[in-house]
């Protein structure tokens, strides 16, 4: 054997295997012949003329404002607002700043009973808490039309502060608003 003879024994073998490169391999599709794809399907919905390969070069084709992109990519952040919050979070942790603001809801418990005033406190503390406020003033008066020594409201609402695992420091208002009337609270 020379090396002609090898050589052409070397082509003989790289043309068969072009063949069967060439030739498919028979994949079975359970697809029914000529069925739109998945992506056909939503066009033709959206009532979109373009086949899939036209819709993707025409995209493809579209130039994207590198700013718009850098948008999409990451988004906006508002420092202005984050720093608004971040300062106000701030405030409220301050317990000076939380003494000084005005109350954020108030209820006002004259003419009730004891009993009333409990349950009524109960709801009202309950939904401030839901509400996230931080300062309450509860109004019950200073006890001129209570029968005995002792304003009936006045001690009940010491007792139900002192009580209340979500009602923090307490205090009264100046006279202006209310004076030893009004009790106000700052909540936990």
């Amino acid at each position: 054997m020379d090396f002609g003879d090898i050589l052409n024994q070397w082509n003989e073998q790289q043309k068969s295997q072009a063949k069967k490169a060439k030739t498919p391999q028979t994949q079975v599709s359970h697809k029914k012949a000529n069925a739109p794809t998945r992506e056909e399907k939503e066009l033709a919905k959206a009532g979109c003329k373009m086949t899939p390969e036209e819709l993707m070069e025409k995209q493809a084709k579209t130039a994207i404002n590198p700013m718009e992109l850098w948008l999409r990519r990451y988004g906006i952040t508002d420092k202005d607002k984050l720093a608004e919050q971040s300062e106000e979070a701030g405030r409220m942790e301050n317990r000076e700043y939380l003494r000084t603001m005005r109350p954020e809801a108030r209820i006002d418990l004259h003419g009730l009973t004891r009993d009333e005033a409990w349950l009524r406190l109960e709801g009202f503390v309950n939904d401030c808490l839901r509400k996230g406020y931080k300062k309450i003033e509860i109004v019950h008066g200073k006890g001129i039309h209570s029968h005995g020594t002792d304003p009936v409201l006045g001690q009940m609402v010491r007792t139900f502060i002192e009580q209340n695992k979500h009602l923090g420091t307490s205090g009264h208002n100046d006279k202006n608003h209310g004076g030893s009337g009004a009790t106000w609270v700052l909540l936990k």
